[in-house]
């Protein structure tokens, strides 16, 4: 099969399309005949030579895909060959197959293409463990979304409105801040104009910036909020003063996906599919897809996710 692979750490024009050895189906794996992946912040990290895949992934980037089942290992259940489906990925997505744990694949919603599913696991499975599972957004609370223009913005923003609760983005271009609004935030701040730090209050904040942002973060939230950091794209040390999060009682949640044992991942996916899955195919959440870019021609998808031109994803189609 050909795939994508990172010559060496480096710029766009480091990942090239070669021909590698098939992958095999281990016991619990499902193998997948690539119809689209997803681009990620993450493979851009791990281009750069930032961001190594976890023991024993594979080295070929990309966390989510979409495609049909081909081949089953033994000790699969619920999937057989023929299957429409997506997959939350530790690493492997830019190539014609990759193996997964079953627990790790869900079946593609209806009434979105094979290529729009691409778009779904990773944004899905990083906003419901995040600011459902580990954060516990309510119905009628107050999500403060950064980057909410992004993949996982565009993403959290219809989710949680879906489920009932008042959404504020930040975005830093007209473009992006009407983007926000048509997707359904009730207010989107501007932040090259505007400090969000003045201006919002919330119960859980989904933060992709890190240190920059973590004093601010901690004075918009209200009493009992939770601070959830899923990137570090404004550095990973900041000063953090412990009383005004006392006096909050609030609290601070680090995570991240790829890392996880495939339990951990298995239990999040079974939530995206129980909870978030049937938003998905009533239309209520959509996906949100920039650009698709052919896979061989994986330099220009990064090349456009690294401009932070995008609105939503940029996908890999075959």
């Amino acid at each position: 099969m050909h795939a994508i692979v990172i010559s060496q750490p480096g710029g766009p024009e480091v990942l090239q399309w070669r021909e590698v050895p098939d992958p095999r189906p281990a016991p619990g794996e499902v193998l997948i005949e690539v119809s689209a992946a997803g681009v990620n912040r993450a493979d851009l990290m791990q281009r750069q030579g930032f961001y190594p895949p976890p023991p024993g992934a594979s080295e070929i980037p990309g966390l989510e895909c979409s495609g049909v089942i081909t081949e089953v290992g033994e000790d699969v259940e619920g999937f057989a060959p023929g299957d429409e489906v997506c997959a939350l990925l530790a690493g492997g997505g830019y190539a014609e197959k990759v193996a997964v744990p079953w627990e790790q694949v869900l079946r593609a919603p209806t009434g979105i293409t094979p290529v729009e599913a691409a778009s779904l696991p990773e944004v899905a499975c990083t906003v419901w463990s995040n600011v459902f599972m580990e954060a516990r957004l309510r119905r009628g609370e107050t999500l403060l979304v950064h980057g909410g223009a992004s993949g996982i913005g565009t993403f959290a923003i219809q989710l949680a409105k879906a489920f009932g609760s008042r959404v504020i983005a930040t975005a830093g271009t007209a473009q992006k801040v009407a983007s926000c609004l048509e997707l359904g935030a009730d207010e989107v701040i501007n932040y090259r104009e505007e400090d969000f730090a003045e201006k919002a209050k919330a119960d859980v904040v989904l933060d992709i910036i890190g240190a920059k942002y973590l004093q601010k973060n901690i004075a918009v939230l209200n009493t009992g909020g939770r601070l959830a950091i899923i990137g570090l794209q404004g550095g990973a040390k900041g000063e953090l003063d412990l009383g005004a999060l006392l006096a909050k009682r609030a609290s601070i949640h680090a995570t991240g996906l790829r890392s996880r044992p495939v339990a951990e991942k298995g239990a999040i996916v079974r939530g995206v599919g129980e909870n978030v899955w049937p938003l998905v195919e009533a239309g209520a959440v959509r996906p949100i897809v920039h650009a698709v870019v052919p896979m061989a021609e994986a330099a220009e998808a990064h090349r456009i996710l690294e401009s932070g031109d995008h609105i939503g994803k940029v996908l890999l189609a075959r």
